[in-house]
């Protein structure tokens, strides 16, 4: 039995994506990797080995090593240290996998989240009213193509007069 994991005390694949789900986005620290949509299934694969599926925010994104290995770390904690990371590109991600409490976990750090429109609506090109997570003024500007990582830009709210990230919508 060297090597081995006594079935008694493997998580079950629920708490394991509870875990996972839990973990901080590196870039973004104040959202977990659950409510930033990037943790698909989390179940035995047809061997038998425990398998969490990742789909990465875009492809290249410089954190997914970082996730990765964090993700193996609650894989053996939890007892499955033959678990595996398996990345998911199709569908891709897209911000409208952010959950509410993401959005507004986001929010309250300062990081405007992507504006989604409403169902049935027509989608608009650019920016759109985005509003200002500090005053909720509708009144920004883009400010900066390039924000703290990859995937933000730079916006400036005209009434408060505060620069801030926003989580461009992919």
């Amino acid at each position: 039995m060297s090597g081995t994991v006594p079935e008694t005390s493997r998580r079950a694949a629920d708490e394991v994506r509870e875990r996972v789900a839990a973990l901080p986005d590196p870039e973004l620290p104040v959202i977990g990797l659950g409510d930033l949509g990037v943790v698909g299934t989390v179940a035995p694969a047809d061997d038998g080995v425990l398998e969490v599926e990742i789909t990465p925010t875009y492809l290249g994104c410089p954190a997914l090593p970082e996730i990765t290995a964090a993700v193996r770390e609650v894989l053996a904690a939890c007892g499955h240290p033959d678990g595996r990371v398996r990345q998911v590109l199709t569908p891709p991600w897209t911000t409208d996998r952010i959950t509410p409490e993401g959005r507004r976990r986001l929010a309250a750090h300062g990081i405007a989240p992507p504006v989604s429109p409403a169902p049935g609506t027509p989608v608009t090109v650019g920016l759109g009213e985005v509003p200002c997570p500090h005053c909720g003024s509708r009144a920004t500007r883009p400010h900066s193509d390039f924000g703290p990582s990859r995937c933000q830009s730079v916006l400036w709210c005209t009434a408060c007069r505060e620069p801030f990230p926003h989580l461009t919508a992919l």
